[in-house]
């Protein structure tokens, strides 16, 4: 219960939400009500189509295992990102992401018809060709897949350079190569139409995710345009402690560090993954809002500090 209560409120109310939504649906399902026909995200053009649906998909999943993936996900990076943000900022982004990959999928099914007759569908081991125009008609998009997708973006954004253990790689990845991998993969899917996974939703959650990081980096002082960078590295700073607590092992060497080191680093070898990172992020919020400063005021109302600061990270 502890470790519940540990999560923060809006990805702990998300998880709730969710379950709750999933049996929900499997106990008004045997009574005949059927909650993917209500509240999944259909064609534009249906007669099951209600523009409630962009927002009510998000929370409709298909099977354990869909639901399962998806809230594992949920958990292990908007935690992270919850933690950097903030609730109101997470929450917007989060629901802007889910949104973003329906409107997305929408889009493809109305283009379908133009680029190709029939949609082959493989339905208990056999495939059948089913014409386009019907074929939007009757499949739906469900599941939290496009915010989740954009959570993930988000975190290989803000930290890159975080390495990750993923199953069944036997070595760590960078946050920035993963995300570069499963976007490769998913836009890549997202061409073969008539699969059970909506693609072109998981395309379109990072699509919206990566716009408005890119809008909130460029316009730090509007809205929700503090990145919050500084919450990020307190809490990597604790789980590293903690870790540290309990294993005794402390991220120093290559040959004796959890947390591992890179050869790349321009660090001493005292400094661990999580030190570095940390240390680029702040120089790199610095710079960014020197930049901001000149945009606004001009180059002259620097502090000869600042002009220093500058000049030596051009140089690099």
């Amino acid at each position: 219960m502890r470790n519940i209560l540990n999560i923060p409120i809006v990805t702990r109310n998300l998880l709730i939400i969710n379950v709750l939504v999933f049996f929900a649906s499997y106990v008004f399902g045997v009574i005949g009500i059927d909650f993917d026909n209500l509240f999944g995200l259909f064609y534009i053009g249906s007669s099951n189509f209600g523009v409630w649906q962009f927002f009510t998909s998000m929370f409709m999943h298909g099977n354990i295992m869909h639901i399962a993936t998806n809230m594992f996900m949920l958990w292990m990076f908007g935690s992270v990102i919850e933690h950097v943000w903030g609730p109101r900022k997470f929450l917007f982004y989060y629901i802007i992401c889910g949104i973003g990959g329906g409107i997305l999928q929408e889009l493809a099914w109305y283009c379908m018809p133009f680029v190709m007759d029939t949609i082959t569908v493989t339905r208990n081991g056999v495939s059948i060709d089913i014409p386009s125009v019907i074929y939007i008609q009757q499949t739906m998009a469900i599941g939290a897949s496009g915010a989740v997708v954009g959570l993930l973006l988000a975190f290989g954004m803000l930290f890159p350079n975080e390495r990750m253990f993923i199953i069944p790689i036997p070595v760590p990845i960078k946050a920035k190569w993963l995300v570069t991998g499963m976007i490769a993969i998913e836009i890549f899917s997202s061409f073969s139409p008539g699969s059970d996974i909506a693609h072109v939703v998981h395309v379109g959650g990072a699509l919206t995710g990566f716009l408005l990081i890119m809008y909130w980096k460029r316009h730090p002082y509007s809205g929700y345009g503090n990145m919050g960078m500084h919450k990020g590295h307190q809490f990597f700073d604790r789980m590293k402690d903690s870790w540290e607590k309990h294993t005794g092992k402390v991220g120093t060497d290559g040959n004796n560090n959890s947390w591992g080191t890179s050869s790349q680093h321009n660090s001493t070898p005292q400094t661990s993954d999580w030190d570095y990172n940390a240390q680029k992020h702040r120089e790199q919020e610095e710079i960014d809002r020197i930049l901001d400063k000149i945009r606004k005021s001009g180059y002259d109302s620097l502090s000869k500090s600042e002009k220093q600061k500058l000049f030596d990270s051009s140089k690099k």
